[in-house]
């Protein structure tokens, strides 16, 4: 384990430097603590049995079940995606003889074109692998997603469709996860050359920013629009408390989907929308004092709603990238405050659970009553990825 050290220095570095003088001894106990606890359950991923048909998607503490999804779940790239993170942390090979075995699951959602989550299942997976491993058969995957991908784009609208279901609810919903799965198309450009990619992520960028804002620059969840005009039919939500609430993972999405998107174009439209909402989220009134937001920033049961440990890891992982490009001291701060509030006991799984997971109180979707205050594999991505990119302040 050549960087044995190296992830507890990240580990601890954003509780150690927010600790003041006299409190420096606890706050080291409570850091020496916390990282022995998340080693000992990032050991636990490497005992996660392999098979193609139960990639860990979250679990049920009260029933001691795992949720274990096949690969066309949207989910299902991220356990190798953790796998891969975890080796470029720590440097331990098992991890990446681990991800080897896994990685080569969501290979067959690459050609899968009844989801818009073609970037979540490919990239999350093969773009990881791609950051180790330079390999050609990597690359084709992505590059084959991509393709899969645009054949979901509507010229007219704009924007590529989101879900297939429902259809006597909307025409053509687009939602603003949707922007997530513009990096497929973006890299899948640098890769091969073809601006084709590029350009469908850009139009959908900019059909997203025009209409998936509010004016206090948060974001609605699900634009629907009518695929013939291209028109809006009707702005609303399905995973939020209702359709002009505050979804605390579409906020997330919505800055690190425009982040990502000035990361590849440098539009300035597009930090500009980034950093409005998250301006918007670090001060909104509802969020708790640790800064891990309940599911719905205006779900009137707050202070008694269920937090999302997912959103916040989204949000820190979008905010250490956005300070590389603005140098705006509180985005690094706001973001080093996330990631010390969930290395604590309150939010690290107890380590007498044996699960492949990290952190519990996530929220999946709370209208739907599935996936709440339990540990998501999301969750434990985004903050993977966010110690790799506080390591180097941001840099993707």
């Amino acid at each position: 384990m050549k960087n044995v050290n190296f992830i507890s220095l990240i580990l601890g570095f954003a509780s150690l430097a927010t600790a003041c003088k006299s409190g420096i001894n606890s706050q080291t106990k409570k850091h020496s603590a916390a990282t022995e606890k998340l080693e000992t359950r990032y050991k636990m991923l490497l005992d996660y049995p392999v098979d193609s048909m139960s990639m860990p998607r979250s679990m049920n503490i009260k029933t001691n079940e795992i949720r274990k999804v096949p690969s066309k779940d949207w989910t299902s790239g991220f356990f190798a995606g953790n796998l891969w993170q975890l080796y470029r942390l720590t440097g331990d090979s098992k991890y990446k003889e681990q991800a080897q075995k896994w990685t080569p699951f969501s290979k067959k959602e690459s050609v899968n074109s009844n989801s818009h989550d073609v970037g979540f299942k490919v990239f999350c997976s093969f773009g990881e692998a791609l950051k180790v491993e330079n390999k050609k058969e990597y690359e084709a995957v992505i590059i084959k997603g991509a393709e899969t991908l645009c054949t979901r784009f509507n010229p007219k609208v704009g924007s590529i469709r989101s879900w297939d279901f429902n259809k006597e609810i909307w025409d053509y919903p687009v939602i603003i996860d949707n922007m997530m799965n513009l990096e497929l198309l973006f890299e899948a450009s640098k890769l091969s050359g073809n601006p084709k990619y590029r350009n469908v992520a850009i139009q959908h960028a900019n059909t997203t920013l025009k209409n998936q804002f509010r004016e206090d620059n948060s974001c609605y969840h699900v634009i629907d629009y009518n695929p013939i005009s291209g028109e809006v039919r009707k702005k609303t939500t399905l995973q939020g408390y209702n359709d002009d609430s505050v979804w605390a993972r579409g906020q997330g999405w919505a800055v690190y989907g425009f982040t990502m998107a000035y990361r590849y174009t440098k539009d300035e439209a597009y930090k500009k929308q980034a950093e409005a909402t998250a301006l918007f989220f670090m001060a909104n009134k509802n969020l708790p004092e640790d800064g891990i937001p309940y599911w719905d920033l205006k779900d009137p049961s707050i202070p008694n709603s269920a937090r999302d440990v997912s959103a916040a890891m989204v949000m820190a992982s979008a905010l250490y990238e956005l300070y590389s490009y603005t140098k705006k001291e509180n985005y690094l701060a706001f973001a080093d405050k996330l990631i010390a509030s969930v290395q604590t006991d309150q939010y690290i799984l107890d380590t007498k659970i044996k699960a492949p997971f990290l952190f519990d109180h996530s929220t999946g979707n709370w209208p739907k009553h599935d996936e709440i205050d339990e540990p998501i594999i999301y969750a434990d991505y985004y903050f993977l990825e966010a110690l790799l990119r506080k390591s180097d302040k941001g840099t993707k």
